[in-house]
Order: C-alpha cells, then structure tokens, then sequence
C-alpha cells in the first residue's frame, strides 16, 4: 500500500476531478498466490493511545497462520477528518484493500465504483456472519440489491423494554395485558386498586417522562413509544416504502392522541410525567409511584440502580412484557436505528483476488483470534475469572489501563455485543436485601427479543427547525392537557398549520435524503 497520508495534501486537489465510473467493468481475479499483502485503514479503540507497538504479537500470527502480511493505518480520530482522508485516497484511486468509512463517504464511493460487492464473502467466513452481520447490517450496507459493505455492530440498540409491576399483578389477581385495551384495564387497577396494599392513593398505572431531545425522539419522546406502537404511529418516522413519512401526519396518530388523552383524563399515568426529568422518574419508579414503565436495561437491572427499588420493596418485582397489541395486530416497544462501522472491500483490493484473504483474516478475527485482538495476550493484558471471563491483570499492560489500550486498537473489529462482552459489562449479582438474582444482560436479552420497529438511518435524516419543533411538542401537550380541545376537527386544523409552519418541507426533505441514503425499507 503506498503511504495512505503521507500526500494527502497533494491527493485532495483530485478530489473535484471527474471520476471514472468502475462499477461491473471490473473482473475480480482468483487469489494471488504465496504471501498477500492486505493493507487495512481502520478505526483504532483509542486513537489517543497511538498505534500497535511493535511487540505486538498479532502480525506475526496472521502471517505464519494465514499467510497475509498486514499492513496497517489508523485513521484520524475524528469523523470529518477520516471522510477527508479516506475521500482523497477514493479520488486517487488508491484506496486501502479493506477501510472503515462513514456511511456519507461510502455511498459516494460505491457509486463511483470504487467499493466491491462482499456477498460472496459472507459464506467464507461462517462464524463472523453468524455473530457480526445481521439482517438489519445487511440491509444497512445493500444497494440495488448488494450489499457493498461489511457492517459491524456498534452502540446496543433495543435496550429498553415495557416494564411491569409483576407483584402488583398478583396482588390484585391480574394478567399480564397483551392488548391496549387490557393494558389499559390494568393502568386503572394499578391506579385505584391499591396495589401496594398500604391503604394509600398514592399509586400511578403508567409513568413516563418527556424524553424528546434525541434524534429519533420528537414530539411525546420514546417512554411512551409502546402506546403509540400499538397505533403504527411510535418514533416520528416511517421509513416503509408503501408509508413513509412523519407518524404526526398519519390519522393513525390522532387515534393514539385520543387514547393518550384516555389515560390523562382518567389519572391512571403519573401527573407528574410532563415536570419529570430522568432523575425524577427513575427515583420515582424506585419508590413505587407507578406500576407500567419503559426503561433501560442497565438502568433498571444493574446493581447500583436497582438496589434502591430493591431496599424499598424486597418483595417487589418487575418483569419484561410484549408491547400491547393494537387495532391489526400493530405493536412495538419503539424504533431503533442500529449503528454501525462500515469496513469496505475495495474494487481494486478484488479485482486483483484479495476478498477470500480478507474474508479469512476477517473470519480469523472473530474466531480464533477473538480474544486476542479484544483483550489481548492472556498472562499479559488480561486474566480470566471463575467465570472464564477476561478481567484485568495487575500491572499497566492490562487491557484496562493505558499501558494496554495500544495492544487492543483493532477491538472494534473482534467486539460484537456478544454474550461474553455483555457478561462483562454488566455482570450477574446477587441483590443485598432480597438476595434475588439479577442480571442486566438477562434483561437485555428479553428486552431485545421483544417487537421492535425499524428505522435505520433515521436519526441521520433533516432536523426540524427549532420553531418546528417547538410548535410539535408544545401542541401534543397542549392537547393532552385540555388546553386545546382534541376533536378531530381540531386536530386537523393543527396538523395543517403543522404543514405550514414547516411539516410538510421536513417531511418532504427527510424522505429525499432517506431515498438518496437507501434507507427506505
């Protein structure tokens, strides 16, 4: 590979020329034989930490095992630096065999050409496509039918869940609800049954708070994103191709509004939900003030957060329950927008026979490589526990310290949120005053199993103005609390001034880069 920086200057000043198009005029060639070199751009751990030392055992491994002489370059740490630099190799036409680019940068590529197909390098590596490439990473990285790109996991995603007051249930004889309607019947039980048993009006069906400052999280925000499941309308896009468009816009929303204003009306959600910030509902739900919630898996099921609940109530107990069903079957817990580190095959890394060795490397990584490139040497950066868990060694080596991080750079190529990562992260315990077994990785898994609703991509696409989104979320509230009277006439009135207030360019403008990004489903 020729020096992926050293010209970088020099390289930009081609990145306005007109670029040939490659795209099935190329004829990828079988395996070179003997040794292959594989230069390889990727996105370090910890850039601060610098590069791989020079003792680092992994080069010699792949060498003498797999035959590949890698040769490494980390990217810049920030994200526009790395478009910029991986943007002038794309011009030069001398992009690295295998890269991590933004899905920005990657869509220009592929479109010049210079990205190659990987379809053919799922099956060649088994293990890898098992634990790192799902469904949704394969649709991330498909155009026009291919899928040009390698997409690992990132951040967890699916990692709320509707909550319910198990013990409460039992206490008055109740089932868990399945649909919006039982739901409901439970909320008002849960409200005016005493629940608790300790002769007090003191408990709530639902709570919640206005968490709407995400990008995928407009309007009422995603704690009540299970209600709006039930009605097709949660999140504040639909990026289905026969229904795309802002959920605010669709009748379907004035039917949850409707319900929403149910549950207000009839004080079987907390009063407090609009004044809530997130301390005060979490601390709320830890003292017993409601019995129906949608929360994080960490910040319920991890041992500092639950032991409060845990002290207040040793009999207590919350369990992870479907979403409620809705008119047509329609439920969700919300939507998600998985992300993701795309790693491209170049065209010229295949047309000269390098996708199987990448594809070994690759699957080399996610095998028997797995806890050396995450964790390091064991004896030296980690040790495993009782449990066979990597944990960290005594001296300044460990792969927690600083002394470490350097040996571990390509982590964020072997690490996939797997069992062993999660098990790490957020390990059983047995709780102090309950002596109950508790486990967020547990919880996460039955959160993650629940329905959820897609919405790839969605949090890249246009804001709203701030005056837009004023206007939203203030109007939603209005309605909900009677300040503005939700009749249908009404709500139309206000969807129109919605529309003209700005709606209908947003939607307009959100859908155009939802198709040019390839994010409609």
């Amino acid at each position: 590979m020729k020096q992926f920086f050293g010209k970088l200057a020099a390289v930009m000043l081609v990145i306005c020329m007109v670029l040939p198009v490659f795209a099935g005029g190329n004829k990828e060639s079988a395996a070179p034989a003997g040794p292959v070199t594989i230069s390889m751009a990727y996105g370090a751990g910890a850039s601060e930490a610098g590069a791989p030392p020079a003792d680092w055992v992994v080069p010699g491994i792949v060498s003498e095992k797999l035959g590949i002489n890698l040769e490494l370059s980390m990217l810049p740490s920030a994200q526009g630096d790395q478009d910029i630099a991986i943007s002038a190799s794309g011009a030069a036409n001398d992009l690295p065999d295998i890269f991590m680019v933004s899905r920005e940068v990657w869509m220009t590529l592929v479109n010049q050409g210079l990205v190659a197909s990987v379809d053919d390098m799922y099956a060649m590596m088994p293990n890898r496509t098992k634990t790192h490439y799902t469904e949704d990473s394969r649709t991330f990285t498909t155009v026009n039918g291919k899928s040009y790109g390698l997409a690992d996991p990132g951040s967890i995603v699916k990692n709320e869940g509707l909550l319910i007051r198990k013990d409460w249930l039992d206490k008055l004889g109740l089932k868990a609800p399945s649909t919006i309607d039982e739901l409901f019947a439970v909320m008002k039980a849960f409200t005016f049954n005493d629940p608790d048993g300790n002769g007090k009006a003191d408990t709530y069906g639902y709570g919640a708070f206005l968490e709407n400052t995400g990008a995928l999280d407009y309007g009422l925000g995603r704690r009540l994103d299970p209600i709006m499941g039930a009605f097709g309308v949660e999140g504040p896009w639909n990026l289905s191709k026969n229904a795309a468009g802002l959920n605010v816009r669709k009748p379907e929303f004035y039917d949850a509004m409707v319900f929403l204003k149910k549950m207000v009306d009839e004080k079987v959600i907390d009063p407090n939900w609009m004044s809530y910030k997130k301390d005060d509902f979490r601390a709320a739900w830890k003292q017993g003030k409601f019995g129906v919630m949608r929360e994080q898996n960490a910040a319920f099921a991890a041992e500092a957060n639950y032991k409060a609940f845990d002290v207040n109530f040793p009999e207590g107990e919350w369990i992870v329950i479907d979403p409620p069903k809705g008119a047509g079957g329609k439920s969700s817990v919300g939507v998600y927008s998985p992300s993701y580190r795309i790693y491209a095959v170049s065209q010229k890394a295949a047309d000269a026979g390098k996708k199987a060795k990448i594809a070994e490397l690759l699957e080399w990584i996610a095998s028997d490589g797995y806890y050396l490139v995450a964790y390091g040497q064991e004896g030296v950066n980690y040790k495993l526990d009782a449990n066979g868990l990597p944990t960290a060694t005594d001296t300044n080596l460990s792969f927690t310290k600083e002394g470490g991080i350097p040996y571990i750079q390509l982590k964020n190529l072997a690490l996939y949120n797997g069992e062993v990562e999660m098990k790490i992260r957020y390990p059983t315990y047995t709780t102090a005053t309950s002596k109950k077994q508790m486990s967020a990785y547990d919880v996460l898994v039955d959160m993650q199993s629940r329905k959820w609703t897609p919405c790839m991509g969605g949090d890249t696409l246009p804001k709203p103005s701030a005056d837009l989104k004023r206007f939203l979320d203030q109007g939603l509230l209005e309605f909900l609390t009677g300040k503005r009277e939700l009749t249908k006439d009404n709500w139309t009135s206000w969807v129109a001034d919605f529309d003209k207030q700005g709606g209908t360019k947003w939607e307009s403008d959100g859908l155009a880069a939802a198709k040019e990004k390839g994010l409609l489903y």
